[in-house]
C-alpha cells in the first residue's frame, strides 16, 4: 500500500499529481500562476478535473535566475498553507531539493517532499522522517540541480536509474521515512538526453519490477519534443502516449499539466488491464 498524505493507494489505483508553479518563469505556463490567487484557482480547477494530489514548486528546474532558499520559501509556503485550509484532506507535494525549504513546507501542511535532484541535499530524509511525510527519490545523473545534461553517457542507462533510485528509498526508510511513503522517479530529462528518456519508459517494468511504487513526471517534456520534433504548446499527444505506455507497464503517480486528458488517459489504461469497471455500458443492451 502506498500512502500519500491521507491518500491510500492500492495496488491498480493510477494517481494524478497535477503541477502548480509558483514561478515567473515556468517553462510550460510562463508564470501563469505565480500570483498566489491564480495559484490557488488553479488547484480548485485541478482537482474538479480529477487530480488526486497537487505539487508545488517554486524554483523551475531549468537554469536561470537564481532563486535562494528564502524566496522559494516565500513562493511556496503561503500555498501550501491556502491549499491545505481549502482541502484539508487532499495530498500535497513540495517539489524541493532543500531541506530547509521542504521544513517550512511540511509543517504548512505538505504531505510529500518531491526531490528531482537524487538527494543531493543529504539532510532532506531527515527533515521528510521527522514530519512522517513521504519523499519521491528522482535519478539525476549526480547533476546539480538545475544543470543541463551535456553529452552524458551511460554504460546502462536502466541500470544507473535502479542503482541510484533504490540506494536513496533505502536510506530515506533508514532516516526513519515510512517506506509505505516512499517513491521513485526515472527523471526523465533529468540527467537524460531523448535517447535515455526513452530508453527509461520502454524499460520501466524494471522499476516497477524493483517493488518500490513508480513516479513518472513526463508531461511536456523536451524528449517527447525531440522524438516527435514538435513545439511545446504541441506536446500533449506525445505525453499522453508515453503516460499510457507507462501506466500500463506499472507506474503508479504521473505528475501532469494537463489533468482532464491525463485523468482520462489513465482511466482509460485501468479499465482495458481491468483494475477500473466502465462508468456506462448500455452498448448492445439497450
Amino acid at each position: 500500500m502506498l500512502r500519500l498524505g491521507a491518500l491510500e493507494v492500492p495496488a491498480g489505483r493510477l494517481v494524478v499529481m497535477a503541477i502548480v508553479n509558483r514561478t515567473p518563469d515556468s517553462f510550460y505556463d510562463r508564470g501563469a500562476t505565480y500570483e498566489l490567487a491564480a495559484a490557488v484557482e488553479r488547484v480548485d480547477r485541478v482537482v474538479a478535473e480529477g487530480a488526486d494530489m497537487v505539487d508545488v514548486g517554486g524554483v523551475k528546474a531549468a537554469p536561470g535566475e537564481e532563486v535562494d532558499a528564502a524566496e522559494e520559501i516565500r513562493r511556496t509556503v503561503d500555498l501550501v498553507a491556502a491549499i491545505r485550509a481549502a482541502h484539508p484532506t487532499l495530498p500535497i507535494s513540495i517539489d524541493t531539493w532543500r531541506a530547509e525549504v521542504a521544513r517550512e513546507a511540511l509543517a504548512a501542511g505538505a504531505d510529500v517532499v518531491n526531490d528531482a535532484w537524487g538527494g543531493v541535499d543529504p539532510k532532506l530524509a531527515e527533515v521528510t522522517a521527522e514530519a512522517g511525510a513521504g519523499l519521491v527519490c528522482t535519478h539525476a545523473g549526480g547533476l546539480p540541480p538545475r544543470t543541463r545534461p551535456h553529452r552524458i553517457t551511460y554504460d546502462d542507462v536502466v541500470a544507473d536509474v535502479l542503482s541510484r533510485t533504490t540506494a536513496l528509498a533505502e536510506a530515506a526508510v533508514a532516516a526513519g521515512v515510512d517506506r509505505e511513503r516512499v517513491l521513485i522517479d526515472p527523471g526523465h530529462d533529468f540527467g537524460k538526453n531523448t535517447r535515455h528518456s526513452l530508453e527509461a519508459t520502454r524499460r520501466l517494468g524494471e522499476l516497477v519490477a524493483t517493488g518500490w511504487p513508480v513516479l513518472v513526471a513526463l508531461s511536456n517534456k523536451d524528449f517527447v519534443g525531440e522524438t516527435l520534433d514538435v513545439p511545446l504548446e504541441q506536446r500533449l499527444t506525445g505525453t499522453l502516449a508515453a503516460t499510457a505506455v507507462s501506466a500500463w507497464l506499472g507506474a503508479t503517480v504521473f505528475r501532469a499539466h494537463d489533468v482532464a486528458a491525463t485523468r482520462q488517459t489513465l482511466d482509460m489504461v485501468a479499465s482495458i488491464r481491468g483494475d477500473r469497471p466502465p462508468l456506462r455500458t448500455t452498448r448492445g443492451l439497450a
